[in-house]
């Protein structure tokens, strides 16, 4: 799997974080740049395009159960293949000295986490919107258990995308291995609300990856 579509806003003379977007099932690139906009203005971002076409968009599993959900060991192969070639992309593409703050939604909700896991000292922060759970042992567990890297992980009491146990199980094992801001949002289904882009700004500016905004 390589990644052949980015969109970019970069100023290469920053030194603040780059902001890495992961786009969910069915969407592209386009998708989640403007919800920088409520969360960390003008921040610089790369959002990746899924490689896989589906529909009148992109994926980043080609196989699943449903609604784009794989499970069991199809849903740990395809995660690290896709966590491969994320990371293929940041390694040839952002100086290895530049902060990456990595961002998804649902499928990219999901990759976000992987990425902790995958290199966790190459990532400084993850935001996790209404994703879910690899279950399968990776490399960097054991290190990003040590390190508890900040992790924001966001969802409805309303979505119906996964059972209440993988949403359990997400939560406990960031719990375990991440220093975890965990946000449930009353009535809220498989999305993203304005009082959960207030929780992400807080986030952000409360683990140093943004500044106090001054009104």
């Amino acid at each position: 799997m390589n990644i052949t579509h980015a969109l970019t806003s970069i100023n290469p003379q920053s030194k603040e974080p780059l902001f890495l977007l992961l786009h969910g099932w069915g969407s592209n690139e386009h998708d989640l740049p403007g919800l920088l906009a409520y969360c960390a203005p003008g921040g610089d971002y790369a959002s990746l395009r899924a490689p896989i076409e589906y529909g009148m968009g992109y994926t980043w599993f080609g196989k699943w159960e449903y609604d784009g959900v794989p499970t069991g060991e199809s849903l740990d192969e395809q995660a690290r293949v896709a966590g491969d070639a994320i990371a293929a992309w940041v390694k040839a593409n952002v100086p290895a000295e530049r902060k990456i703050v990595v961002m998804g939604f649902s499928q990219g909700g999901l990759l976000a986490g992987e990425m902790l896991r995958l290199d966790p000292e190459r990532y400084a922060a993850a935001v996790s919107f209404s994703g879910f759970l690899a279950h399968g042992a990776l490399p960097g567990d054991e290190r990003l258990a040590e390190l508890r890297t900040p992790m924001f992980y966001g969802h409805g009491s309303a979505d119906d995308i996964f059972p209440a146990e993988e949403v359990r199980d997400m939560s406990a094992f960031y719990q375990a291995h991440a220093t975890l801001t965990e946000k449930v949002y009353p009535g809220m289904t498989h999305s993203i609300c304005m009082e959960e882009m207030r929780d992400v700004a807080a986030f952000l500016t409360d683990n140093g990856l943004t500044r106090p905004r001054i009104w």
